[in-house]
């Protein structure tokens, strides 16, 4: 661990001297890029810097036990030190748990109403407006990149992007399907209907991380459809790119500009290629996937919301809690911290 903990010191050390150097500060991405690096070095270095201070400390205590006068003082420092290194180690041993290299990025969310007609697309907007309050009290940014909204409330499809600190590491368990209970407003009965809406959480392609061949993509000007003010409307402003080789289609409308919609377009472009490379990364590594909670496959069951019983269950981790009109208020850290915990454990025993 000593050993470990030396290296990642001298590589933020380096990188430290680096940031420093005049040709990086006139290269924007490189510098953005030895940032992030440094800034995910940074609490491990800190932990380090620690450890290294209790341990000189410990030296000098231990031989102060053999002044009769200064011994009882020395053992109480001792056992207090001792207790807050067995902490910072616990700490420490978390922090070099190999991280996601995408952890610190923005993200590409989209939400689709599924299974259950005008009631599954009236959840997808209940799942945006919880994850946009989530967004708030986390002081992250959501812009809205493409929407199609749903007849009788709600979105049939909406893609946005959060932007802010750490978003994908919070957020990057939210792919799945989500699946919800209630008695829908157009129910005459008062029965509990089952709808799902599904969820798709892609880290933001950096320009370092995708290269686009622009001989690939076919570009298409044409009139926005949809809410995004009248001018938006009576426009040839909205832009539909396609990528020939996989056949993705990406479509960009909530800007007046039609150069700012080709610009939104294209980033989501590339982050959707990002992604379909990191999915074929993955399978290629072939039990990888097995490591983390779920697969983050849209089609994948992960969490049920109850409304008759209050209750929301995450089903890739057996956890409950009764408190489901909070969650609908962006209040998910409970849920995503008993992920993250979970995914911390399933590394340190190495599944």
């Amino acid at each position: 661990m000593i050993e470990r903990l030396a290296i990642i010191k001298k590589r933020y050390d380096e990188i430290s001297e680096e940031l420093l150097n005049p040709e990086i500060v006139n290269d924007y991405n490189k510098m953005k890029k030895l940032s992030i690096e440094k800034s995910g070095l940074e609490d491990t270095v800190k932990a380090y810097d620690e450890l290294i201070n209790i341990n000189t400390e410990l030296e000098g205590l231990n031989d102060m036990l053999n002044d009769p006068e200064m011994s009882s003082i020395a053992k109480e420092e001792i056992s207090n030190l001792e207790s807050r290194k067995e902490e910072l180690l616990k700490e420490i041993e978390i922090l070099l748990i190999p991280k996601d290299e995408n952890d610190g990025k923005d993200i590409i969310m989209e939400i689709r109403g599924a299974a259950g007609g005008d009631e599954a697309n009236i959840f997808a907007g209940d799942l945006f407006r919880m994850y946009s309050k989530y967004a708030e009290k986390n002081n992250w940014k959501i812009e809205i990149t493409n929407s199609e909204e749903g007849t009788s409330g709600g979105y049939s499809q909406i893609e946005f992007s959060v932007k802010g600190e750490n978003v994908y590491s919070k957020l990057k368990f939210e792919s799945g399907s989500h699946r919800v209970q209630r008695v829908p407003a157009t129910e005459t009965q008062g029965r509990v209907h089952t709808s799902t809406a599904t969820v798709l959480v892609m880290p933001e392609a950096d320009e370092f991380d995708f290269e686009l061949d622009m001989n690939e993509v076919r570009i298409d000007i044409t009139r926005s459809s949809g809410c995004g003010g009248q001018g938006v409307n009576t426009t040839d402003s909205a832009v539909r790119l396609t990528h020939i080789p996989t056949g993705i289609i990406v479509y960009s409308q909530t800007e007046r500009s039609q150069i700012k919609n080709k610009e939104k377009g294209l980033k989501i472009l590339k982050t959707r290629l990002y992604n379909m490379k990191l999915k074929e990364l993955e399978d290629n590594l072939g039990n990888e996937r097995r490591k983390k909670i779920g697969t983050g496959d849209r089609s994948e069951k992960i969490r049920t919301y109850n409304y008759p019983q209050n209750r929301v269950t995450d089903h890739r981790i057996n956890f409950s809690v009764m408190n489901l009109d909070k969650v609908m208020e962006g209040n998910l850290d409970e849920i995503i911290e008993a992920l993250i915990t979970e995914d911390q454990k399933l590394k340190l025993e190495g599944n």
